[in-house]
C-alpha cells in the first residue's frame, strides 16, 4: 500500500472530475512514462510516499495540519484506485500545504513520539520496533516539501490515492 501523488493543472482537474476513467487512464500513463522518484521532488510531476504513508497522516494529524495531504479533501471518483478512492487538493490546499510543510520540519513532527505509539495506532506498515523506523519515514517525508512547493508556484492542483 503506498502513498501517490500527481501535479495537475486546473484544466487537468476539471478534466479529472468530469472524467474519473479519463484520470485513471492519465495517471497510468504519467506513472509508466515519467517514473516514480526519478527526478528531483520539485521538478517531478508525481510522488510517493512508499508505505510511509500512514505514518506520515500520523505524525501530520498530531500536529494539527491543516489540509489532509495524505487523503486529500475532496472525492471526485468513486471507483477505487487501489485502496479506495482516489481524491485531490485544489491549487489553494496545495499552497496553504506547501506553505505548511515548509514551517514543519520532520524533526519537529517526531519530538516526544516514541515509535511504540505508532505500534499503539496500528499505524502500516507496522515495523516500528526497528531502531531507524522513523528515520525511513523521513527519507519519504522530506520529499514532499519541495514537491507541493513546485506546486504551489505553478498554481497546480494535486491527485492523492493510495494503491
Amino acid at each position: 500500500m503506498n502513498g501517490e501523488y500527481l501535479r495537475v493543472t486546473a484544466a487537468e482537474l476539471a478534466r479529472a472530475i468530469e472524467d474519473p476513467d479519463w484520470a485513471f487512464e492519465y495517471v497510468e500513463e504519467v506513472m509508466e512514462t515519467d517514473g516514480i522518484n526519478d527526478v528531483a521532488p520539485a521538478d517531478a510531476r508525481q510522488l510517493t510516499t512508499h508505505k510511509a504513508w500512514h505514518a506520515i497522516a500520523f505524525l501530520l494529524e498530531r500536529a494539527a495540519f491543516p489540509v489532509d495531504v495524505v487523503h486529500g479533501e475532496h472525492t471526485f471518483t468513486s471507483e477505487d484506485w487501489g485502496y479506495g478512492p482516489a481524491k485531490y487538493l485544489d491549487a489553494d490546499q496545495v499552497k496553504l500545504a506547501a506553505e505548511s510543510l515548509a514551517r514543519f520540519s520532520f524533526d519537529d513532527l517526531i519530538r516526544e513520539v516514541d515509535p511504540g505509539q505508532l505500534t499503539a495506532g496500528q499505524i502500516y506498515p507496522l515495523h516500528w520496533e526497528e531502531a531507524d523506523a522513523l528515520e525511513w519515514v523521513r527519507g519519504w517525508f522530506d520529499p514532499l516539501s519541495p514537491f507541493f512547493g513546485a506546486a504551489a508556484l505553478a498554481g497546480e492542483a494535486m491527485l492523492v490515492w493510495l494503491d
